[in-house]
């Protein structure tokens, strides 16, 4: 058979026109579902990824922390790290981290925001860049996240801490920060610590050795507790003052039998 030689009637070529612009709008379409489809599945496992381990780790003591692997996969060596329960924690312990860290912990939601603003004002001005994080974060940061000061780790950081202030009390959130906390050369924790250092459990250390271990926090590769220098026995009289002006009800509600 031949091709008719007749054009195609006006009516003809209008449906003609109408199926293939009919055909593209389909296809567009389902170019469209494809890529809803394929962002709802990414949002649904980034949930998935993110929720689940904080839920789980509101009961479970988390077996290791994403600093403690790093520094095994760096080190080739194994981190100390003993979890004990906050109940078998000196209620100085918890006082010294919160006076030399964090002091709006009791009452912020995850961020100071204050302490971000005022940072922010210094650097401007030209002073160094100095960290504002709050307890929260820092559990945030050093159980789940990589150290860095990328826009994406931050990003991250800032949405595990809504995370963690959502399904954890703050109970939860200083008992796993005093487990994880890095306080030296493969050493994570006051249990760990305390008995490195100390000789003792984290139940028996006294107001100035709590104090000493949370001085050397802003950076335990660089600051000693073994060997502190003036600037760390400095910075231990600094927390202690602290301690004293907060007083020993200050963590009343968080702290085990400290119950408002």
């Amino acid at each position: 058979m031949t091709e008719s030689r007749f054009p195609l009637l006006p009516s003809a070529r209008r449906i003609s026109r109408r199926k293939k612009s009919s055909g593209r709008r389909r296809a567009s379409g389902r170019t469209r579902n494809s890529w809803r489809r394929w962002l709802l599945r990414v949002v649904l496992v980034f949930l998935l990824v993110s929720v689940l381990p904080v839920l789980l780790l509101r009961w479970i003591p988390p077996p290791t922390s994403a600093v403690m692997l790093a520094r095994t996969l760096v080190e080739g060596r194994t981190q100390d790290y003993q979890w004990v329960p906050l109940e078998r924690i000196a209620p100085d312990a918890a006082l010294a981290v919160v006076a030399a860290e964090d002091q709006k912990f009791p009452d912020h939601r995850g961020f100071d925001f204050d302490a971000i603003r005022d940072a922010a004002e210094s650097h401007a001005r030209g002073g160094r860049l100095r960290g504002a994080s709050t307890l929260t974060q820092q559990v945030a940061r050093n159980l789940f996240l990589w150290q860095g000061r990328s826009y994406l780790r931050k990003g991250l950081e800032a949405w595990m801490t809504v995370l963690l202030e959502t399904a954890w009390p703050k109970r939860r959130i200083l008992e796993v920060y005093l487990n994880i906390a890095e306080m030296g050369e493969r050493t994570f924790g006051v249990q760990a610590a305390s008995r490195r250092y100390f000789g003792r459990p984290a139940a028996d250390i006294n107001a100035g050795q709590a104090a000493l271990l949370a001085a050397v926090l802003p950076n335990p590769h660089r600051f000693r507790i073994d060997h502190p220098s003036d600037y760390v026995l400095e910075r231990r009289d600094r927390i202690l003052q602290q301690m004293s002006l907060l007083g020993n009800g200050y963590l009343r509600g968080i702290l085990p039998g400290s119950e408002k």
